[in-house]
Parts: C-alpha cells; sequence; structure tokens
C-alpha cells in the first residue's frame, strides 16, 4: 500500500494510498507549506503564530460524516450543533451560535452570510470531493485579515482543475435518529459531483454540486427557566402557571402577566408550543459551484469561482429559526502571482421563507385569542373551579382549559394554515417571518514587493516586505422589522456599514536563518469609530530544521456586525435595537438594568402576597433595588494576544509534536444587556411604571462590558508513526476564562469547555485495499450562558470508526463509518438539539 503522511497535526490518520516503496516520516521532510499565517508561502514548522494544516486525504480517512464535521478533532477547534446542517466553528473561547468572531474562508474569501456576521456551516464551502486542503489559525489574526478573526481564522482551499481533471461521484446514504424518543429512525443522504477539466493549455473549468435530505437534530430541552415565578404562593414544577421551558416558546417573560385572583397575585404565561410543533425538521440543503481558471503567464493565474447554498434547515442566535429557501451567494475574482495577489468578491442572502420559531409560537397563541381576551377567561375559567371547590393548583389547570379554548391545536389543518400565513407576515408583533436582504463587496490586493520588485534586498539583507490594503462595505436593504434606516430623509433606502484598511509586513532572517523576527502594523477606519491600529511581533527560532520555538504578540479588534450595530426587531415584546448613536439615542440614556426590575418586581410580588403590603407600600420599600443603566453606546472590542509554541520531532522523525499557549486580555468587549425605559422621567413615578409592565418599553441593547477579560491555555498534539502502517494521534486542550477587574457580568458567552480530548489510531492495509479508523473524543462540562438559556453543559463523548475498501482498478471506493458510533444522545450547547448516531455507507468513483 502507497502510505502517504500528508499532515501531523491531525488527530485521526493520514494515510490513504499504496505505494511500492517505503515511506517514512524520516523520507519525508514533513516541511508542509501553509499560506494563511504570514500570507506567503512557508514552511509550517516555522510559522510564526498556531497554525493547524489538514489534507484532503486526512478528511478522507475520518470517520466523521463530512470533512467539515471532522474538524472538530482538529487540535484547539471546539464545534457546537445547532442544526444537522448548521454547524459552528470556533477556538480559544467566547463560542456561540453565530461566531462573528471566527472567520471562514473558502480559497481566502470570506463566506459569511453578511447580516449574520458569520458563515452557515458550511454553505458557501467546499464539497468533500473538491476540497484540497485546510488551514486554521486558533486564535488572534487581526493584523493580516482584520475585523472579526479575534479567535481565529479556517481558510478552505479547494481543488485546481489544471492538476485535477476529471468527473468524481459521491454517493452517501446514512440513518440516524436511532432509538430517539422524538423521532422514529430517519434516512440521511448526499449527493455529490465534480467535473473539472482543462480545455486549453491556458483555459480550464471545474463544477461541483451536492444535494443533502435528512430530518434535523430536535430541541425538546424541558429546564425549568421560570421555576420561582410563584414561589410567594408555593406553586412549583407542573402546579407553575408561570412556566417555560428552555424549548417551549410563546410562554417568555413578554407572554406573561401577574395577575389578581382569589386576593392574591400570580405569575401566569400564555400556553405556548414545543419546538417541534412549531417547525420542520425536514433538512434540504443545495450547494454548488463554478470555476474559471485561466493562465495569464507561467506563475500567474486569473480565476473567477461562482458559490450558491439554498438552505432548509434550523439555525439560531437569541431565538432559534427555521431557515427556509434561504439563499447565499457568492461572485469572485482573483488574481494570484509570485508577488501580487488581488480579490474582488460579493457576497449575498436572500432568507427566503425563513421565520422565527419564538414569534410564531406567541403569534399562534394571540391570533386565536388576545392577551386581553385570555387573561380575562383564565380570571373567569379560575374563579368558577375555585367556586367549585377545586385545590388552587387544579383551577388554574381548569383555567387554563377554558382560556385555551379554540386554541390551533399541532397537526390539524387549520394549524398548519395560520403557521403558514404567519410565515409570511414580516412583523414579529403579529408574525413571525424572517425577511432580510443584505449583500457585502469586498476587495483587496497585496504585494510581496521583495518577491519581484526589490528581489535585491530580499537576497541582500533576508528581508520580506508585504504590503497589503482592503476595503469592505455591506448594504442592506431595510426590511421594516428587523433593519429600518434610521437616517433622516432615507427612509426605506439601503444601509451602508463599511471600512477600508492596509498592513505592512516585515519578516528578517538571522543568525544563518536560525531566527526570524516578523512585524506587522495594520490600521482600519470603520465608517462610524476612530481608525484603530493593530500590531504582530513575532520571533521563531530554530536551533535544528526538526525544532522550532515561537513567541509573538498581538492586538485584534472587532467592529460591531451588521446586526449588532443597525438591528430594530421586537422580538417577543424585547425590542432589540443595534448600538450605534444613530440606532438607539435615548434609550442608553433613560433604561434601567432589566435584571434590577425583575428582582424589584418579585420582591414586590412576595410582599404583597407573603406581608400583607399594599402595592403602593411594597413599591416604597422595595424601589431600592432597581438599578440605572450605566452602560452606553458600542465601541470596537479590543484583544490582545501572547503566544508561544513549539513544533519539533523525535525518535527518528516518528513523533511529532505541536504545543502552544496563550493570555488574551480583552477590553470593550461586546455583549447583550437588557434595559427597560419607563414613560414616565419623573423620578417618583419612575418605580411605579417599573412594576407595570404596560407603563415601560423593554430593550436588548447591544453595548461594551466594562469588565477586563482575561483568559488563557493551551494545547498540545502528538502524532506517532509505528511500522509505516500505525498512525496514533491524540490531542488535548484546555481553555480557561478569568476576569480580571470591574466585573459587570456582560462578558457572557464564554462557552467553552475547560478540557477536550481527541485520541485516534488507524491503520492502512489492514487487509489488501482496505483501511481502518477509530476515533474518540470527549469534552467536560461547561457553563453556558445566551439569552435562550444558562446553565451547565453536561460533558460528552463520541466513539467514531470507518472501514474503506478500495477499488484501484475502478478508481473506486466504498466506505462504512459511524460517527457517534455508540448512540450516546448528547447537547453540545443549552437550547441547542440532541445529537445521536450517524450511520453510512459511502460510494465513490473517479473517472478521467
Amino acid at each position: 500500500m502507497k502510505h502517504l503522511f500528508t499532515t501531523l497535526i491531525f488527530t485521526f490518520p493520514i494515510i490513504c494510498q499504496a505505494q511500492s516503496q517505503p515511506d517514512t516520516l524520516k523520507a519525508r521532510s514533513l516541511d508542509e507549506v501553509v499560506v494563511t499565517a504570514s500570507r506567503v508561502i512557508e514552511s509550517i514548522l516555522v510559522s510564526p503564530v498556531s497554525v493547524q494544516k489538514v489534507s484532503a486525504k486526512a478528511t478522507a480517512l475520518s470517520p466523521a460524516l463530512t470533512f467539515f464535521d471532522a474538524l472538530e478533532n482538529v487540535q484547539g477547534v471546539h464545534m457546537i450543533t445547532p442544526s444537522m446542517g448548521f454547524k459552528v466553528l470556533n477556538a480559544r473561547g467566547f463560542s456561540n451560535t453565530t461566531n462573528v468572531r471566527f472567520a471562514q474562508l473558502t480559497d481566502g474569501m470570506d463566506v459569511q452570510s453578511p447580516h449574520i456576521g458569520g458563515a452557515i456551516g458550511n454553505a458557501l464551502g467546499p464539497t468533500d470531493l473538491d476540497i484540497a486542503s485546510i488551514e486554521i489559525l486558533p486564535g488572534t489574526a487581526s493584523a493580516l485579515y482584520g475585523m472579526n478573526t479575534v479567535n481565529g481564522l479556517a481558510n478552505f482551499f479547494t481543488k485546481n482543475p489544471f492538476n485535477s481533471q476529471g468527473l468524481s461521484i459521491q454517493q452517501k446514504t446514512a440513518v440516524n435518529h436511532l432509538n430517539d424518543s422524538h423521532s422514529r429512525a430517519r434516512p440521511f443522504t448526499e449527493t455529490t459531483l465534480r467535473f473539472a477539466k482543462v480545455i486549453a493549455p491556458k483555459l480550464a473549468f471545474k463544477i461541483n454540486g451536492a444535494f443533502t435530505k435528512g430530518y434535523d437534530w430536535i430541541a425538546s430541552d424541558q429546564t425549568e427557566l421560570n421555576g420561582n415565578a410563584n414561589s410567594s404562593t408555593q406553586l412549583f414544577g407542573a402546579d407553575n402557571p408561570a412556566s417555560d421551558p428552555v424549548n417551549k416558546y410563546g410562554n417568555e417573560s413578554s407572554n406573561r402577566k401577574t395577575v389578581t385572583l382569589g386576593g392574591k397575585r400570580y405569575v401566569v404565561s400564555r400556553t405556548g408550543y414545543q419546538e417541534a410543533e412549531v417547525v420542520d425538521y425536514n433538512l434540504q440543503n443545495i450547494k454548488g459551484d463554478m470555476g474559471l481558471y485561466y493562465k495569464v503567464a507561467p506563475g500567474a493565474m486569473l480565476t473567477y469561482t461562482y458559490h450558491f447554498g439554498l438552505l432548509d434547515n434550523v439555525y439560531q442566535r437569541a431565538n432559534r429559526f427555521r431557515l427556509e429557501n434561504y439563499l447565499v451567494q457568492q461572485h469572485g475574482i482573483q488574481y494570484q502571482s509570485a508577488s501580487v495577489q488581488a480579490k474582488l468578491y460579493v457576497n449575498s442572502e436572500n432568507t427566503g421563507r425563513s421565520y422565527n420559531l419564538r414569534s410564531m409560537a406567541e403569534n399562534l397563541d394571540r391570533s386565536y385569542k388576545s392577551d386581553t381576551d385570555w387573561y380575562a377567561d383564565f380570571t373567569r375559567g379560575f374563579n368558577n373551579a375555585i367556586t367549585g371547590g377545586a385545590a388552587v393548583a387544579n383551577a388554574m389547570r381548569q383555567a387554563r382549559a377554558v382560556a385555551d379554548a379554540g386554541r390551533y391545536l399541532p397537526g390539524t389543518d387549520a394549524f398548519n394554515t395560520q403557521l403558514r400565513k404567519l410565515q409570511d407576515i414580516n412583523n414579529w408583533d403579529a408574525g413571525a417571518a424572517l425577511r432580510v436582504k443584505a449583500d457585502f463587496v469586498h476587495a483587496e490586493a497585496q504585494v510581496s514587493l521583495t518577491e519581484k520588485y526589490l528581489k535585491a534586498w530580499k537576497d541582500k539583507y533576508e528581508l520580506d516586505i508585504l504590503l497589503g490594503a482592503d476595503h469592505r462595505t455591506y448594504i442592506i436593504v431595510p426590511d421594516g422589522n428587523y433593519f429600518v434606516n434610521p437616517e433622516p430623509g432615507k427612509d426605506g433606502k439601503s444601509i451602508t456599514y463599511g471600512k477600508t484598511g492596509g498592513y505592512v509586513s516585515l519578516n528578517k532572517d538571522l543568525f544563518q536563518k536560525k531566527l526570524r523576527l516578523g512585524v506587522i502594523l495594520r490600521a482600519d477606519k470603520n465608517d462610524y469609530f476612530k481608525t484603530t491600529f493593530n500590531p504582530r511581533l513575532s520571533a521563531v527560532y530554530s536551533p535544528e530544521h526538526d525544532h522550532n520555538i515561537r513567541i509573538s504578540f498581538q492586538t485584534g479588534y472587532r467592529f460591531p456586525s451588521i446586526f449588532e450595530a443597525y438591528s430594530n426587531v421586537n422580538s417577543g415584546g424585547v425590542k432589540r435595537v443595534g448600538g450605534l448613536p444613530v440606532m438607539s439615542q435615548g434609550i442608553f440614556e433613560n433604561g434601567w438594568l432589566a435584571n434590577s426590575i425583575t428582582s424589584f418586581q418579585q420582591a414586590v410580588l412576595n410582599d404583597i402576597n407573603q406581608s400583607g403590603l399594599t402595592q403602593d407600600a411594597a413599591i416604597e420599600k422595595n424601589k431600592g433595588l432597581l438599578k440605572k443603566n450605566p452602560y452606553t453606546y458600542v465601541k470596537p472590542e479590543h484583544t490582545q494576544t501572547w503566544e508561544a509554541g513549539y513544533k519539533g520531532l523525535f525518535f527518528d522523525r516518528a513523533l511529532f509534536v505541536n504545543a502552544d499557549l496563550y493570555f488574551n486580555r480583552y477590553s470593550n468587549f461586546i455583549a447583550q444587556t437588557n434595559m427597560n425605559v419607563p414613560v414616565s422621567s419623573d423620578a417618583a413615578t419612575i418605580p411605579h411604571d417599573l412594576y407595570d409592565k404596560a407603563r415601560q418599553a423593554q430593550y436588548r441593547m447591544y453595548t461594551n462590558s466594562r469588565s477586563i477579560i482575561n483568559n488563557y491555555g493551551f494545547s498540545v498534539g502528538l502524532n506517532y508513526q509505528l511500522e509505516k502502517k500505525w498512525i496514533f494521534g491524540v490531542n488535548t486542550t484546555f481553555a480557561r476564562l478569568k476576569n480580571a477587574e470591574n466585573q459587570d457580568g456582560l462578558e457572557d458567552g464564554f462557552n467553552t469547555p475547560k478540557w477536550m480530548w481527541n485520541g485516534s489510531v488507524s491503520r492502512t492495509n489492514l487487509f489488501d485495499n482496505l483501511d481502518a479508523t477509530v476515533s474518540y473524543k470527549w469534552q467536560s462540562t461547561y457553563y453556558s450562558q445566551t439569552f435562550l438559556v444558562t446553565g451547565n453543559v453536561p460533558s460528552y463523548s463520541s466513539l467514531d470508526a470507518q472501514l474503506t475498501y478500495r477499488f484501484p482498478m475502478l478508481k473506486s471506493l466504498v466506505k462504512v463509518g459511524a460517527s457517534n458510533l455508540l448512540n450516546k444522545y448528547y447537547v453540545s450547547f443549552l437550547g441547542g438539539p440532541s445529537v445521536g448516531g450517524m450511520y453510512y455507507v459511502t460510494v465513490a468513483f473517479h473517472v478521467e
């Protein structure tokens, strides 16, 4: 068997084809080259910052269902699963379901969805058949890549049709939801094709397509979020009329009211619906791309590419959404030579018929009966039940049955008709539609001065100089619900939001190339903020070729995303407003912290029910609990990162060691906080307004934490080759949040396990043409903070395995595998779906 050890930092085997001659680590130089760390070609061993490289051959032997899923096992990478069709990559903490701090690129072009500010899984990324390699920078990359890379980036490189021609077809067939209490077993299929051809000595093209169909993972967490709402009347658990399970919607704070029943005050919520009742879990994703490649000159290539994704699956930010006919596209032109690189590309999105699950649930309830009528019926039903001798808890149940008379019942024609109607109402006070159209235009260029124009400097002084510049403009079409144009006289006109930046990079070799020093300085100017400067200083010391030590310091920044800057949406009675002054003038100045209002209202309720105070007396007693909002308009987020690392080879180059450690210090951390604005500005009246929900407006605002936030961690990876055919891999990652000063509780969302472990064993040529892989992943429990739910995510583990049999004469293979082989259901974050086993068969063939 030919044995290709194509990358040493991946957690599972990297062996796939047969060869007639021995091919050991010692025979191979292991000088894999990377581009992403410095934006120039360099050996991975001497990269100035942490970088992980993953080859296509490595992903081909992964037990994961797709190459994208396989990235969960890469050293330093943390992945969460909001949906089978929407997985989120992150590194080094502060994970969330959109993750605007970690970028994804395909061939150097950002594949984010413009209004979300992050990539939707692999919607615009390569297919399994077209992936050539992956480079992941786990850590700040702002000096070279600009905004929104404070946690890192992943760069996916695709196959060049000049080097990889022919027709390839791959069919995956799988089953999941085995032993799922919420679903019967379901099929999964994915058909992928790639066709590439050189049609002239200088011209080639390729076409890729993938069609995926399945049934999504189900979110049904019944953890109670409002268990103490009626503690003053001793109604808990199933007796609590204000119950709010995590994945039941339409019974949140804006759907609750304090009512007087039998002389006491009770908090009562509308009934709401379970997630599975208001979402279609059928998953169908279609994506494709095409590329034209023209050799302008030897070593120079001009490329046009087009990518699209049409999505039907589940997505999550503060609320969960059903994406339906969600279209994302990218057109891009690139020029690449040894000394000059230039890119111009446009990303666009159209959310189609997508909708908000929470808004759908609450407006299904409100569309058959208003809150006013429902609570009147509830009161009547309660009083009748008490008169009939029912205990309070039973009276609550009877009252709900009376108030729910005529309610739309899931599965009925009336329910389905109303759901489709609300799906098309683009106003979350009455409907649930998500109707956003947004684009961004990005242009960038870089010149390696010493590669061609100042080559004498490189030869004489061993100096490399790189210059780069970029510009991006976002264009948002106001829809009147999610986005509005706040500028006077521009109502209905598109919103633009842009930034321009540039950098200079210098690298100098010293002491016969044993020491390499690097300096990068970047400057960026956003439309609403002052110029931001971000340097990177690095040093790599190589006492021997096989042993390399690196240290670096750099700063990073993040401008507010489109949603953080410009949102203007009413979500369940809580208006989410962007943090720019043009959006939020007057709110910060007049707001009171919502958590203090909640404590105040509960204290007043307790004193009324338990101490017999009048409402006015209870308000006067407890008004000191109210806290004025101390936050203000959003500013760019900054981080400082110190990093050190080592890459080395031992035992006659059979063992590869890759280690890094880091320390991050964040300031102006962009976060959210809830605040309410009373209708009155009279100090004496404000406490009374803040006790009455009808006399205050609720807001969720984007602002900056006043905390100085530190986090630190390390990762270590070992890969060992034994007797040419065995590969053993293990890596571990540690991450920790440590606040420093001025703690204010807004630095939520670290959402990262303290420990992650990955281990694998692979064997090629187990029998003739048969390869095998077994891998194991474990991550510790972690504390998760989101606006949907806060609590501990349980630890979980996953055992994956695969067998691949190749038919060399037919250029085909059959692969049988399973991810989560033992089918132990787990959640990767609170409020998300339960993920079980996926058992699949893949058949693939290639024709030249």
